[in-house]
């Protein structure tokens, strides 16, 4: 006789979704992530379950287990970890960039930092 499934892998889109929402990635982020695009993403959440090749780099992305993805196990109730936002995504890829990009672009923050500075002086 074969044994009885006690778990159910009805419902990845939904729990696709709430698991990214719950990373703090956009679905064109999490498609950028994973080489792929938002329209691919938007399709695995609305009805479909994603490719088994693609299930290790979805997990990874969201920092959870394949069979917490697919809901074989329940989530653990770990510490939360620090989310991975979209402002520490872009602080990555600015620290890859060569000296010149990555100073202009640190001229730039600066410069708007200030603004912000002078702006709530002349308001204070």
């Amino acid at each position: 006789m074969p044994k009885k499934r006690t778990y159910e892998l009805a419902g990845f889109g939904e729990r696709l979704a709430q698991l990214r929402k719950r990373a703090g990635y956009t679905q064109v982020e999490l498609a950028e992530e994973l080489g792929t695009s938002q329209r691919m993403i938007a399709y695995y959440e609305s009805r479909s379950i994603a490719p088994t090749a693609l299930l290790p780099a979805i997990a990874k992305a969201l920092h959870i287990t394949i069979d917490e993805l697919l809901g074989t196990t329940p989530l653990k109730k770990k510490e939360p970890k620090p989310r991975n936002t979209r402002l520490h995504r872009r602080m990555a890829q600015i620290e890859q960039l060569g000296p010149k990009e990555k100073r202009q672009v640190l001229q730039f923050i600066d410069t708007m930092i200030e603004r912000e500075q002078w702006k709530k002086k002349a308001n204070a």
